[in-house]
């Protein structure tokens, strides 16, 4: 059978779509076109947040980037803006930090860095940590044998030493989410939870699907913040299989490639830099 695949790389039209769920929009963080002003009033606001490629993959070009208090030479004002607050700011590339004591020297490096290319900046999710190192959530969905969308796997994905980005491709290290949510949650909540991000995971291939009909599975990224809040953080419409090579239990990798066949995909399943987590 020809494999069949809809890619789309566009992030910020993704989200468009995403967006037009209510359901949906509330796991959703900003997300908007970067140039100096946006990045600077949402630094303003968030004080934390990622910048990413608009049409990048695998983790590659996303850069944090954050906005924070150096010093204080009078009491606060209990406002927003402290006049007698001083700010600096520092963006994060690989495993390299960057320190700037004003915005605008600050931007000049960071369109440097990602070489004029289009960008988006999204407002920064503090994600949960193991191992003092922050984690995220892999869900695959794809459509199964009936044609419908079923969540196929769900796997941890903790960011290497040093690094801002979880992606099993920049050596990130995969574990069961159960593992990850062990230390945060009973479990009871727990089982809750995993089923509340399979559901997102679905929602998110049906919206896309109604603008994308050819979609056949979707690998949709999400944190969950200090609350336990949901939020999705991107959706990759041609998502590596990777990270469920790396778990104990193979019945997750068994179906995904069983569907994929259904309807003519085909993956690679020698994933090299992803790291098996040791429990």
């Amino acid at each position: 059978m020809k494999e069949q695949t809809t890619r789309i790389s566009n992030k910020l039209m993704k989200t468009k779509v995403l967006a037009g769920s209510h359901e949906l929009r509330m796991h959703i963080p900003v997300s908007r076109k970067m140039n100096p002003s946006t990045l600077k009033e949402m630094l303003q606001k968030y004080h934390m947040v990622y910048i990413k490629p608009c049409c990048g993959s695998l983790g590659r070009g996303v850069i944090r980037v954050d906005k924070f208090p150096v010093k204080r030479l009078k009491r606060s004002s209990g406002r927003d803006h402290d006049p007698g607050q001083e700010m600096a700011y520092r963006y994060q590339a690989g495993t390299l930090v960057h320190r700037f004591s004003d915005y605008d020297t600050a931007y000049r490096a960071i369109y440097r860095e990602t070489k004029g290319r289009s960008y988006l900046v999204q407002k920064g999710i503090r994600l949960l940590t193991y191992d003092s190192r922050p984690f995220d959530i892999r869900v695959m969905v794809q459509r199964n044998l009936k044609r419908e969308w079923e969540a196929t796997g769900i796997a941890g994905r903790v960011a290497p030493p040093h690094k801002v980005v979880t992606n099993g491709s920049q050596g990130g290290t995969i574990y069961p989410v159960e593992v990850l949510l062990n230390a945060y949650t009973t479990l009871e909540k727990r089982a809750a939870l995993i089923a509340a991000m399979k559901e997102i995971g679905v929602k998110s291939a049906h919206q896309l699907s109604t603008a994308f009909p050819g979609l056949q599975e979707i690998g949709a990224d999400i944190a969950l913040d200090r609350h336990l809040k949901p939020w999705i953080l991107e959706v990759n419409t041609a998502p590596d299989p990777c990270p469920f090579t790396k778990l104990q239990d193979r019945s997750m990798i068994n179906r995904i490639v069983r569907y994929g066949k259904a309807y003519g995909r085909t993956y690679n399943l020698k994933c090299m830099k992803a790291k098996q987590g040791v429990m």
